[in-house]
């Protein structure tokens, strides 16, 4: 017995969509699995690596980086830093404003992020071939540009600058 038709078939689109949500949702599980020997989540993870290639940075520059959280991400660095792996310290210029470095602890962890993160990227690379991925580049982009997590990324790519330090910044409350 053939299961029946569906009534009203996906539109390409839509399962774009859908595939999209669920190749993220299996990303991010494979990384969570990854990260708990680290004890880390996600999020946690992808702060410390940008602080690793950032640093030092205020809170506002961090989210702006930031693609796993959108506006400010106090409470993911108010974790970090309560876990010893970031220091919080007053900026030079202003002291009401936060400058956010890795501690010796936090860098290492980071390096083990990455160790963890070039798995990924290994697994994901004998998925699919690097033709595949610079054919899915641009389509991807499309639908982020413009958007707070495209943006984000296209920070962290030097295609767009980090928000001026001059602009208000978060202290610790």
């Amino acid at each position: 017995m053939q299961p029946p038709k569906p009534v009203n078939p996906m539109k390409p689109i839509e399962e774009l969509r859908y595939l999209v949500l669920a190749a993220q949702r299996e990303g991010n599980r494979f990384l969570a699995e990854a990260l708990q020997s680290l004890a880390l989540t996600p999020s946690q993870a992808e702060a410390l690596r940008t602080l690793q290639e950032w640093q030092p940075l205020s809170l506002i520059e961090l989210g702006s980086l930031l693609v796993c959280e959108q506006g400010s991400p106090s409470r993911l660095v108010a974790g970090l830093v309560a876990a010893g792996y970031v220091t919080r310290t007053p900026s030079s210029d202003d002291k009401r404003k936060v400058v956010l470095t890795l501690t010796p602890r936090g860098y290492e962890l980071a390096q083990q992020v990455a160790r963890v993160e070039e798995a990924l990227y290994a697994a994901l690379g004998a998925l699919i071939s690097d033709e595949q991925i610079e054919t899915m580049l641009p389509a991807l982009w499309a639908i982020v540009t413009g958007r707070p997590a495209g943006d984000a990324l296209a920070r962290r790519l030097r295609r767009l600058p980090l928000p001026s330090r001059t602009e208000e910044d978060e202290t610790p409350g």
